[in-house]
């Protein structure tokens, strides 16, 4: 019996993203999976030097240290994991151009801290928690190994979400930044129309393949 997105994901990560993927996404993921591997790898690397770049910048706030340093390490293991299944697959590691949705997110961000932080911190959570779902939506569809892969990255995704989300409280608390879960769902719901509008150029945070 096939597993369902739901099934696999904890009813708070769902709640918290505003759509689901849409299907057509996923039936292009299945047709694509060279670039959803590279670009997967792209991700991870990417997730890393965000934490790192987070540890650097804020170096007065100990818990965020903590929990970056722990989600770098993670998603630096993540790459090295997915550049050998390419390996393995005789896919060759190349350059990609960046999909619209990180940057799409982060024009939203306010221009001074903490409030500045508060925002990165929800941006993090919001793209750990879709590349989470993402990653459940695509299990019942993969061959037995991507499939086992991509399911052992689920917890640990879904972990950095909420570590995320609850640094992004804590320095809202800290702030006196009553309006934070106003925030929140102002962010997420940019991140739905990001995931929902037509996409030129396939990509693991890609919107609708705009060929479908």
């Amino acid at each position: 019996m096939q597993d369902s997105p739901t099934a696999l994901l904890p009813p708070d990560l769902l709640s918290f993203l505003r759509c689901p993927t849409p299907q057509a996404w996923v039936e292009a993921a299945l047709v694509n999976q060279e670039v959803l591997l590279i670009d997967h790898a792209q991700c991870e690397k990417k997730a890393a030097s965000t934490a790192m770049s987070l540890m650097y910048r804020y170096v007065d706030r100990p818990l965020l240290l903590t929990k970056m340093s722990q989600l770098a390490r993670e998603e630096l293991l993540h790459f090295e994991q997915v550049v050998k299944l390419m390996e393995s697959r005789g896919i060759v590691y190349r350059h990609l151009s960046a999909s619209r949705y990180a940057e799409g997110l982060r024009r939203h961000l306010r221009g001074e801290d903490p409030l500045r932080l508060v925002d990165l911190l929800i941006v993090g959570a919001l793209i750990e928690a879709r590349s989470c779902e993402r990653f459940a939506c695509l299990i019942p569809r993969l061959d037995t190994e991507l499939a086992k892969f991509y399911r052992s990255l689920v917890k640990s995704e879904g972990r950095h979400y909420e570590d995320y989300l609850m640094l992004a409280r804590l320095v809202a608390e800290e702030a006196g930044d009553e309006a934070v879960e106003a925030r929140i769902a102002f962010l997420a719901d940019c991140e739905a129309r990001l995931i929902e509008a037509p996409d030129g150029d396939f990509r693991f945070h890609s919107g609708v393949p705009e060929a479908a």
